[in-house]
């Protein structure tokens, strides 16, 4: 298993397998290849055999300088709980800590239970929202046309 540096020329391969990866769900649309060129300091990709067993792609916030997001995390299925997501999450941190960002946001549909449990149980907390979804507290309309979201804070 290897961890690396995200690189442009990662991007097609990722962005061929998002929808399969999240069971046909439209995801491929928010990733765009500038994730691939501007934040590769703060992106990384786990590869085995040249085969993708995870991502995440993450940047330093310019408005809140405290502070870093990830704005998408992705894991191969066939190996998803052995522990990619939370490697990718360690390679983030480290970064974030090496540059004083001492606060890491994500974001995640109120409908990816998975994600949901999995932030939590790595120590994010949900942030408080305007609304609550089978439980879990949202941000409505975060995303435009009236789509909700469960916003995720971590102290590094």
């Amino acid at each position: 298993m290897r961890v690396r540096n995200i690189q442009g020329e990662d991007y097609v391969k990722i962005h061929s397998v998002l929808n399969d990866w999240w069971g046909g769900r439209d995801m491929a649309a928010m990733l765009p290849k500038l994730f691939f060129i501007h934040f590769q300091e703060t992106s990384f990709i786990i590869e085995e055999e040249g085969e993708t067993l995870g991502f995440l792609c993450g940047f330093f916030s310019q408005t809140h300088k405290e502070e870093a997001y990830v704005h998408f995390i992705g894991v191969n299925p066939k190996y998803r709980r052995r522990g990619i997501a939370s490697t990718l999450y360690s390679y983030f941190f480290d970064v974030a800590r090496a540059n004083n960002r001492k606060v890491i946001k994500a974001i995640t549909s109120p409908v990816n239970k998975k994600s949901i449990q999995f932030h939590r149980e790595i120590g994010f907390q949900i942030e408080a929202g305007d609304d609550e979804i089978e439980g879990v507290s949202v941000h409505t309309n975060y995303d435009g046309n009236g789509g909700s979201r469960v916003l995720f804070l971590k102290h590094v």
